[in-house]
């Protein structure tokens, strides 16, 4: 194997284990896009550039932006804006840089490095790939979109927040 491919698989080990350990959501989001981009190159490097493609599309595309949007539909309050803005120091960017920066010069360097050869395209229809979709592998595609689905109403659930309202003579809760 090529070192290459060893320098993107410890870099998606590392950002993988640093989205697991950080306890701010943001922060684990900026790892979670560097574990992307290393499995990106990882593709690329095996020789499924549209797979790599889509990996950075979709996962590091759509997914992270789906993820903040449930960190923002949270909005936990001033205390967390106030967070957010001492978030915007070096050492928060630092190993993400790093990362990041590792995985941009490997790109380049594989992509400057790659022979000129022609490559042969098979056609396929969208039918195809759609009768492949909901044939053998419907199950995964309706577990993929139940998962989904669960992570936006958990999201939901928990970002809602009952608001206490007391009234001056009683000093009850209600709703």
């Amino acid at each position: 194997m090529n070192v290459f491919f060893y320098i993107a698989a410890a870099v998606a080990i590392i950002s993988t284990l640093m989205v697991i350990t950080r306890k701010h959501p943001v922060h684990a989001l900026l790892y979670l896009i560097v574990s992307f981009m290393a499995v990106a190159i990882i593709f690329f490097q095996l020789g499924a550039p549209f797979v790599a493609a889509l990996e950075i599309v979709l996962y590091a595309g759509a997914i992270v932006v789906l993820f903040i949007f449930v960190v923002m539909m949270l909005n936990l309050g001033r205390e967390t804006s106030l967070q957010e803005k001492t978030w915007l120091n070096l050492a928060t960017w630092l190993l993400p840089g790093v990362l990041g920066a590792i995985l941009l010069i490997e790109l380049i360097y594989l992509i400057s490095t790659q022979p000129n050869e022609t490559l042969t395209i098979a056609e396929i229809e969208p039918k195809a790939v759609a009768l492949s979709l909901f044939g053998p592998y419907v199950i995964g595609v309706e577990l993929s979109a139940m998962l989904l689905m669960a992570g936006v109403i958990g999201a939901a659930h928990i970002g809602r927040r009952t608001i206490k309202h007391y009234h001056r003579f009683l000093q009850e809760e209600t709703k």
